[in-house]
């Protein structure tokens, strides 16, 4: 059974920085496309970033160039660096260990984790 535990997350003020981690356990981490998810308060889940098993990445356009996404296999962990945090970025995030599509993409798993909680304040 795959285990997904996030964690670094706060409270920050805007501008500020957080680094999000992520481990998996009870499966091969070296083989998924990983990625992080985020879901505001009254919104849907939606994704921020994904780095692919050859560490390939790629971001949704809000985020580019403020938050970077990394893996290391040899501790079965991701990483989100996040600068330049603003309060839109206030939601719960989490880690999915998925597969890649043909064309790229992140394809989530249902593997899913307690999330870790950012909170940007003005």
């Amino acid at each position: 059974q795959v285990q997904v535990v996030e964690s670094g997350g706060g409270s920050v003020q805007a501008g500020g920085s957080l680094t999000l981690s992520c481990t998996v356990s009870g499966s091969i981490f070296s083989v998924y496309s990983m990625a992080w998810y985020r879901q505001a308060p009254g919104k849907q889940r939606e994704l921020v970033a994904s780095i692919s098993r050859r560490g390939n990445t790629d971001y949704v356009d809000d985020v580019k160039g403020r938050f970077t996404i990394s893996r290391d296999n040899a501790k079965d962990s991701m990483y989100m660096r996040m600068d330049n945090l603003k309060p839109d970025d206030t939601a719960v995030y989490y880690c999915n260990p998925g597969q890649s599509s043909w064309d790229g993409r992140h394809v989530a798993s249902g593997s899913w984790g307690q999330g870790t909680q950012v909170i940007v304040s003005s």
